[in-house]
This record gives C-alpha cells, structure tokens and sequence, in this order.
C-alpha cells in the first residue's frame, strides 16, 4: 500500500511536471511575445509612445474584465468537472459537458461583446479616445470563450499541449497584426495614433481566430481517442441538462471572481490613480498619464511573464487535485498541495529576483531612455510584488480545485477591501509606487487566509517546505546579487570607455546578468539537492549532464 502511494505521487508529480512545463513553455513564449512587441512598436510611435501604450492599457484593463465575466470561468470549471467524471470512467458525461458549456460559451461572449460595444462611452473614464479602443476589443470577446472553453477541455484530460501551442499561435498572429498595422499607419500613412492603438487592440480578434483554428486542428487530430474513451465508459452515470448547466455555473462563478482578481486590482488603480494624483499634486495629464503607464503597463507587461509561471501551475493543479478529490484521497493532497508551492518558490521567487536585479537594462532595452531611473525603480518594486500576485493565482487554483470555491472568494474579497482603505494614502503619498504597495498588501492578506485554511484542513509537508523556501530564498539572493553586479560592472565598463547605455548594450547586459545569475541558482540548487524535491529523478539526468557532484 505504500509503494503504491509512493507511486501515485510519483505519478501525479510527473504528470503536474510535465503539464507545467507546457503550460510555462506557452505562457513564457506568449508572454515574452506581449512583451517584446512593444520594441518596434514604440519606435514607430515616436512621440506618442508613452500616451499611446497608456491608452493601450486603459482599453485593455476594461476589455479584460469583460472577457473575464465572457467567460465566466467555464473553461476552468469545466477542465475541473471533466477531470472529475474522466476520474470515475464516465468520458461521455465529459462530452456533454463541453457541448452544455459550449452553449454558455457563446452566449455569454455574444452578451459580453455587445455591452462592452455599445457600453462603451459609459466606461470611458471621461477619456474620449479609449472608446474606439473598447469597440475594437469588442469584437474578440465573441471568439475567446468558446477557444477557452476548448482549452479548458483538453486540460481535463490532462493534454496540456494543445493548450500551450494555440496559445502561442495566437499571440503570434496578435503580434503580428500590431506591427504591421503600426508600421503602415505611423510610419507609411503618418496616421492618427489613436487610429492605430484601435487597430493594435483589435488584433486580439485576429489572434483568437488563429488560436481557436490551432485548436480544432488538434481535436480532429485525437477524435478518434475521444471517441473510443466514450465508448469504453461506465455509462453508469446519467445527468440530465438541467442539472450539467447548475454544475457548470455553480463552478464557474467563483472562478469568475478569483480568475478576475489581478484585473479588479488593476481596474480599482485605473478609476482612482488620476483622481488621487490631481489631489497630491499639480500635473498635467499627460504627465499623470505617463506616471500610469510606467506601473500599470510597463513594468507590468513585463511582470506578468513571471507571473505566467504562476499560471502554468495553477491551470495543471486545478484538474489533478480535482480527481484526488474524487478519489477521496487526503494523504495525495498533502502531497500535491505542498508539491505546487514548492515548485511555485522554486521557479516564481528566483524569477521575481532576478527580474529586480537586471530592471535597469531591461527597461532600457524595451522603453528607451525616457524618465529611465523612475521606470526601472518601478520595475524593480513591481518584480517584488509579483511574488504575491503570482501566489494568489496559484493558492486561489488549490482552493477551487478542492472545491472550496467560497471561501476563496470570501478571502479574496477580504483582500480587495485592504486594498481599497490602503488605496488612497498608499497613492498620495507614493505616486506610482502606492497602487502597486497596496495591491502587494491586499494579496498578501488574501495569500495568509488561503494559506491558514490550507494548512488546517488538509495539511502540507511542513519540513520539506520549511527547508525548500529557507534555500530556495538563500540561493535567489546569492544569484540577486551576483546579478545585480553583473549589471553594476558591465555598466560601469561600458560609460568608462564612453559608449552611451542604449538598446543594444542594454541587450546585452541583461543577458550576461540573467547567464550568471541562472547558472549561479541552477547550480547551487542542484548542488545542494534542493532540486530533486521538486524535480525528482530528473535532477540526477541534470547533474550527470552539467559534472556536478
């Protein structure tokens, strides 16, 4: 009985290894893609850049709350619902419940599309020109839940691939859409800027039609599995359409909530840091606007590939602890409960740190030299904080997968309301850095409920994360700060010999600081053995591989 256990926790380990290593290689990829645009793209803004990337985030803030209720958490509750009958060999109850879910899918994106189109002077924020933006956004909404919805199915049956690769597939075409429209409009045509941010936006739609398209390439290519799992069910199971819509919405709706939770975070600083900012000072606004897209666009665009990570842990952990749930077995969500926050400090703390140490090229390389100091302070607190942001989309999955689907909501509203006391001060008296203080506050307080409950009603491996985050922390910082002076030498070399610190230096500085920080915490963590806690027989392949005893 346990070699068994052992077994199935070696099993479930390599299953969430290996789904979190496409799922992270599909967020990594897209994100950097999100993030990496932005080069080309401001420079064929020129002067514009700053106000046209404000006005890119103001749209997309508003158009990502709405894409969040078009969705409505379907597809995560539905990769949760079908992983749980898959558990019980009921595949064809599984099918009827994407075809249901399918229904909700592309009624809630067609109601979702219309209000935010013709809503849109409404949400506005007295900003005339996010208008056009909003309409533009509209048109995506109608495809984008019914694509989730079939991400969200092959992720119950664990097929994290198809997921991983459409999503690149379709930020490679979104990407591609925005240069080339802001080339011909701002370079060619010398058009409006605001002309081009809408088109920039609308290649969101352009995006989810590829991804969609990616999508039933793979489900023609594996139906006949599907079909032969369906077949070979129990079919001991029969629920009526009623009751698969009630399990479908009572599922989704918390994930509506929690999945939207960093959107709510940055829709509450969109509506309150101008109103805040004119009180605390004399701004104009397009200083003020300036001041936003620094913290609320540009050092998050770049945070959120870190928090991706994070993403890629949560989508593989929902599903697994789903079926052990089902299975009733309380020893394997111990374990896979302190399986996720080990690999969550692993991968998320090493990353937000090393973000922090090289923040100075790094914004250099992606937004020029414009107010360059205020940017990369920005960048270097924003990285900090995204260790709690990334937590909470983490803990809040564990949560949803175990079924306690109100009480992370309730925590999460507990932490949203630290947020909005902490708000105003935070702001007047910090300026960017506030909104980005008080949502680190409010996510860690909604990350210590989450975590208490955790702990009370299912227990961790106390000792092995215990030892896990005490190296985990030591080695990020050895890596930190040998990062950091990388940066400080490297910079120092290149103004002795006087070149100036543009793109292409910056470059190049940022990858010397990111090879001698990685190698630094690949090693050490190998080295100690830290890594086989989370890695398993894998890190014996890697030590053999790079000579270390």
């Amino acid at each position: 009985m346990i070699e068994n256990n052992q077994n199935q926790s070696e099993t479930s380990r390599d299953q969430m290894l290996s789904g979190s290593a496409w799922m992270t290689a599909g967020s990594i990829f897209s994100r950097f893609l999100g993030a990496v645009y932005i080069i080309p793209w401001g420079i064929w803004f020129g002067q514009y850049f700053f106000r046209a990337n404000a006005l890119y985030g103001l749209g997309y803030n508003i158009y990502s709350f709405f894409l969040i209720a078009a969705i409505a958490g379907i597809p995560s509750a539905i990769a949760k619902q079908v992983a749980h009958y898959n558990a019980l060999n009921e595949y064809g109850v599984g099918v009827r419940l994407y075809k249901r879910g399918l229904v909700l899918a592309v009624a809630t994106g067609v109601i979702c599309a219309l209000i935010l189109y013709f809503g849109a002077p409404l949400i506005d924020g007295g900003n005339p020109n996010v208008i056009p933006v909003l309409h533009s956004l509209a048109w995506a909404i109608l495809i984008i839940p019914t694509m989730s919805l079939t991400r969200g199915y092959f992720q119950g049956y664990q097929q994290m691939a198809p997921s991983a690769i459409s999503q690149f597939i379709e930020q490679l075409a979104r990407v591609a859409y925005m240069l080339i429209t802001a080339f011909i409009m701002m370079r060619l045509l010398h058009g409006s800027w605001v002309n081009a941010v809408s088109q920039s936006t609308f290649a969101a739609f352009v995006g989810a039609v590829a991804g969609l398209a990616t999508l039933g390439v793979y489900y023609l290519r594996r139906r006949e599995d599907f079909q032969y799992l369906v077949q070979n069910s129990n079919n001991e199971i029969h629920v009526e359409a009623k009751q698969l819509y009630q399990e479908i919405i009572s599922q989704a709706v918390p994930f509506i909530v929690l999945g939207a939770g960093i959107t709510i975070f940055m829709l509450i600083d969109q509506f309150t840091f101008f109103k805040i900012m004119r009180m605390a000072t004399d701004y104009n606004y397009a200083t003020l606007s300036d001041l936003y897209a620094m913290f609320a666009v540009n050092s998050n665009k770049l945070i959120m590939i870190t928090i991706s990570l994070a993403s890629a842990l949560a989508i593989t952990a929902v599903p697994m602890l789903s079926e052990a749930l089902t299975r009733g077995d309380d020893e394997e969500i111990r374990k896979q409960n302190s399986n996720v926050l080990a690999l969550f400090m692993f991968v998320m703390i090493p990353a937000a740190l090393g973000m922090a140490a090289i923040a100075g090229p790094l914004n250099r390389v992606f937004y020029g030299t414009n107010q360059q100091a205020l940017g990369a302070n920005i960048l270097t607190f924003s990285s900090i904080i995204s260790i709690p942001m990334g937590m909470f989309v983490v803990i809040s999955a564990v949560m949803q997968g175990l079924s306690q689907n109100r009480r992370a909501v309730k925590f999460f509203a507990i932490g949203t309301a630290v947020k909005f006391v902490l708000q105003w001060p935070c702001t007047y008296f910090l300026g960017s850095f506030g909104p980005l203080l008080s949502t680190g506050i409010g996510l860690t307080v909604a990350n210590w409920l989450i975590l208490r409950y955790l702990n009370r009603h299912f227990g961790f491996e106390k000792n092995m994360l215990d030892i896990g985050f005490r190296k985990i922390t030591k080695y990020s910082l050895l890596m930190y700060v040998a990062a950091l002076l990388t940066v400080y030498g490297l910079n120092f070399v290149v103004q002795l010999v006087g070149n100036p610190l543009g793109r292409v230096i910056s470059l190049i500085v940022t990858l010397a600081a990111v090879a001698v920080g990685g190698l630094i915490y690949i090693y050490l963590a190998l080295k100690s053995r830290i890594a086989d806690m989370i890695l398993g027989p894998r890190s014996d392949k890697l030590r053999r591989l790079l000579n270390i005893q």
